[in-house]
């Protein structure tokens, strides 16, 4: 096995005083392969919804370290270099030999706005390498970034990443939990208990939470398309209708960027999103996101508005003013 130790200078600094990490994370991360049409591959690109969030983040000059495990082959350097080239830790990103890092093979059209995802490769019809979770000696290993992060998301699910989630959660840690499926509703459970904001799409996995799985003190963040979204809490409950987005040629990371402005929010509190969070008191961060989300369906890929429009516009588009209103439910 070998450990991938390219420091730049985010990197450094990082690591060198591990309290500035702002967002930690681990899961879904692949290589996309975007193809229009059948066979034609238009890019190649990190993908994956946490890869989406965590390297989005790192765009934005947040601290961002991501744990991972990938192949010591050409796509894990790739998917490490875009890491490293935004300016993210990549002490934590363990690269095996004889391990094959993740593809995924995302199918658009561009005249509908629509995409689907596949685990075969369409001129070959092999099936693409999968995603494997980090183990457990990556939680021993991430240890001091688990225990100093100020966010840490995940989306998904294992006995070493709940094991990082409650060790993130018992330092103070704002755990952001945004699955897709319940494969394992035991281990699933324990997830949501250390979860600050839990969110989830209503096609996915609408009837399969109940609210006694989610713990008062969870804020829940139910999505429903282009429609808008649903936020709850013990005390609190109402809907975000979606921004209309100017134009839409591919929905794919429109979820993602609703968490990166969210979370990008979440830091930019400082020590007082330590005091508590409540479902309206998030509001203007779920806007944020939501702007971004409109923004980024213009464009191909899900980081579409970062690759053609930059950073610094994306920044922009977070720190307009809110105008969006909510309804109470």
């Amino acid at each position: 096995m070998t450990v991938d130790i390219v420091q730049n200078k985010n990197t450094i600094s990082s690591e060198a005083r591990p309290d500035m990490i702002d967002v930690a994370g681990t899961g879904f991360t692949v290589l996309d392969r975007i193809y229009v049409g059948v066979e034609t591959v238009i890019s190649e690109e990190l993908g994956g919804s946490c890869g989406n969030v965590l390297l989005s983040l790192a765009m934005l000059n947040r601290h961002v370290a991501p744990v991972l495990n990938l192949g010591d082959d050409e796509v894990g350097e790739r998917l490490t270099g875009e890491f490293r080239g935004a300016g993210a830790v990549t002490r934590y990103i363990r690269r095996h030999q004889n391990t094959r890092s993740p593809v995924l093979a995302q199918h658009v059209d561009t005249d509908s706005g629509t995409h689907f995802f596949a685990f075969t490769c369409p001129t070959t019809h092999e099936a693409l390498p999968r995603y494997e979770p980090i183990g457990q000696v990556d939680v021993e290993d991430a240890r001091p970034i688990l225990e100093n992060c100020a966010v840490f998301y995940t989306d998904r699910v294992s006995e070493a990443i709940v094991e990082a989630m409650e060790t993130a959660a018992s330092k103070g840690a704002i755990v952001y939990f945004e699955p897709s499926d319940i494969k394992d509703p035991t281990l699933f459970r324990r997830a949501v208990r250390c979860a600050t904001i839990l969110k989830y799409s209503a096609d996915r996995l609408g009837g399969m939470v109940k609210d006694a799985m989610v713990p008062g003190h969870t804020i829940s963040i139910i999505t429903h398309g282009e429609s808008g979204l649903e936020v709850s809490s013990s005390t609190r409950r109402y809907w975000s209708k979606a921004i209309a987005a100017p134009v839409v040629r591919d929905t794919c990371g429109a979820g993602d960027m609703v968490s990166v402005g969210l979370i990008d929010w979440l830091i930019s509190l400082g020590q007082s999103r330590k005091l508590g969070l409540e479902a309206d008191g998030i509001a203007p961060g779920i806007e944020a996101g939501q702007r971004l989300a409109a923004e980024n369906c213009a464009f191909v890929g899900a980081r579409g508005l970062f690759q053609y429009r930059g950073a610094d516009y994306a920044r922009s588009v977070l720190s307009r003013s809110s105008v969006h209103s909510q309804e109470i439910l």
